[in-house]
This record gives structure tokens, sequence and C-alpha cells, in this order.
């Protein structure tokens, strides 16, 4: 099927069609979503090209990945990423992802903006002080950050969740149950998003009056070896924790192994709370899940980015910026403290 075609199926102009396809402003959101659901059932897709010489922009959006950041084999990049590709279809948008060495990260920025290949990029990952932001401020090209960065000092677009108001209602929950000994297994405190989680779970135990234990306070790249290895080696000290707190399902999973190993029982013996972002395939969207987790859903960030991002894309000079409340959901593996 043709633009004409498609143009006379639904009993719209042949402009119509074409802006709506195109995301221009003036034509409403209810027509362009009967655009788009026709397009789709009918097979008909414009060309980039076509696309860009309407519009101007080129129709695609850059994601760079530096090596050693571990984002492609990590359950949080794929969960993401599958929410960005679902909307950025709907869109007739692509992706150019490109890797790169983590020296380098910078200079492909910069490369890809002259090159003209994208229209915006999308940031993940950000530090607390994150020189990407800066550069493509200065470079003059849109962009969205999922999550925040402490360090900028200029107003950006981006989404993130509450994550220093949720690790101080985490830390509050399990201090309600007894806990005063509690371990954070933090992931890496120079992102952003870490160090927010340790400032939030210091402040919780601040209000408490509990006293911190620097001894229980990890922060290392995220995964279950982390989790359990950790949790292994503090278990058995003279004055254990009997709660942990971990920024991650895969951390909390290695935990878990640790307390089966050690013959106590998460929920009874010792109380695990973790941010376990919905991943889809671990299940974590259980009614009751087995771990009490923060709960925030990295496919639907991943919907909504790319939606600021056409939106930046279409103007340039608006400023968006979304902070989600994770939700607590009490699972099997909290308890009152013995």
């Amino acid at each position: 099927m043709n633009l004409k075609e498609l143009s006379s199926y639904l009993g719209l102009s042949q402009t119509t069609v074409s802006r709506a396809l195109n995301g221009f402003p003036e034509v409403s959101e209810k027509t362009r979503q009967r655009v788009i659901e026709a397009a789709k059932v009918h097979g008909y897709m414009p060309s980039q090209s076509a696309r860009g010489l309407a519009t101007g922009k080129v129709g695609a959006i850059g994601h760079i990945i530096p090596l050693g950041n571990h984002q492609m084999i990590n359950p949080h990049f794929s969960d993401f990423m599958a929410g960005v590709g679902i909307a950025y279809a709907d869109f007739g948008i692509d992706i150019v992802m490109k890797i790169c060495a983590q020296d380098e990260e910078l200079a492909t920025y910069r490369k890809l903006v002259k090159s003209n290949r994208v229209d915006g990029f999308v940031l993940q990952g950000p530090l607390v002080d994150d020189p990407r932001i800066d550069l493509l401020q200065t470079l003059g090209v849109p962009f969205v950050v999922h999550g925040r960065s402490a360090g900028a000092t200029q107003p950006y677009n981006y989404l993130d969740v509450d994550n220093e108001g949720a690790f101080e209602r985490a830390t509050q929950f399990l201090v309600d149950f007894g806990h005063r000994d509690i371990a954070l297994l933090n992931g890496m405190e120079n992102m952003d998003f870490a160090n927010k989680r340790r400032m939030g779970f210091l402040t919780g135990l601040q209000r408490a009056a509990i006293p911190a234990r620097p001894e229980l306070m990890f922060s290392q790249d995220m995964s279950e070896v982390y989790g359990y290895e950790v949790a292994t080696k503090i278990l058995p000290l003279p004055n254990p924790p009997t709660a942990f707190l971990c920024a991650s399902k895969l951390v909390a999973l290695g935990v878990m192994r640790a307390i089966a190993d050690a013959g106590l029982i998460a929920g009874k013996d010792i109380s695990v709370v973790t941010f376990d972002d919905d991943f889809g395939f671990l299940g974590t969207h259980a009614a009751v899940p087995q771990i009490t987790c923060l709960r925030s859903s990295l496919y639907r960030a991943g919907t909504r980015v790319a939606h600021m991002m056409m939106a930046a894309v279409d103007d340039p000079l608006a400023i968006s910026t979304e902070i989600w409340e994770p939700e607590l959901v009490v699972g099997k593996s909290t308890g009152m403290k013995i």
C-alpha cells in the first residue's frame, strides 16, 4: 500500500497522513494514532529519505554504549531497550547503537553529531558528574537522560525514579520491623542512582537514630556473585546484619543463596529488600514476590523515554523532567527481627 492508497482508505488527505506519520504537532493525537494503526495493519511505512525531506530529520536516535560498563549483557539494559524499541517502532524511528572504548565515548558523540546520522541521543547510566551532559548541551543536540546527574548545572530532559526517597523508605520499613544492623549492598557509587540510594539509606538510619556501620556498607558492580560473596563474608560476623538492602534483584538473589547456604531462612531469620526494576524474565511482577522489593518497570521507562526523546527532537528548547516513585511490594523475604 502506498501513501495515496492509505490516505484514501482513511478518508484523509495525503498531507494529513504524512504529517501524522512524521509527528507534526498540528495533527491531533487521536488522528495520529488512527493513522499509525492503519499503517501497521496495511504494512505502510514511509521511507527514511521521504521522511527526511518532509521534516528535516533523519529519523534515528543514538545510543552509545562504552565497552566495559556491561550494559549490553545486563537485564536493566535489555528491559529498558525493549521499551525504547517498541516506542521507536511506533514512530518509525531507527536506533543507531554504537559500541566504543570508554576513553572514546565523548569523541563518538561528536562524530555522530558531525555526521548528521541521528536526531538526538538517549543517555543511560549517568554519573554523579557526567561529562556527556555538558558536551551535548554545548553541541546543541537534543537528548534525554534515563536517570539524573547531580553535577549538571543547566536544565536538561530526564526521567528518573526517586532513588533517595525509595531507599529511605525501604530503610524505615526494615527499622519498623526492629532491624538496626542493616547491610547495604549498593551499586557503584560514582553512578548517580547509587549515590542517591546511599544517601537515602543513611537518612533512614539517621531519622531512626541508628548509627551507620561502614563495615556493612558495600559498593560494587551489581551481580549475583557480588551479593553472594559479600553476604557469605558478613553473615558470620560476631554482630552480623539482621537485614539486607540490595540495589538490584541480581544482587539480592546472591544474598538469598548465601542465606540458604548458612542454614537461615529469609523472612524468618533474616530480612532482604531489593530494588528489582520489575524484570520481566525473572518473574518479578508476581503479586506476592519472593523478595520484598521496590518495583519500577524499566520497560515502561524505556517507552516513556522514547516519547520524551521524540518531543525533544520536535521542540529542542522545551525541557521535560519526570521523577517516578517506586512501589514498595512486600514479599516473603521480610519479617520481624528475632
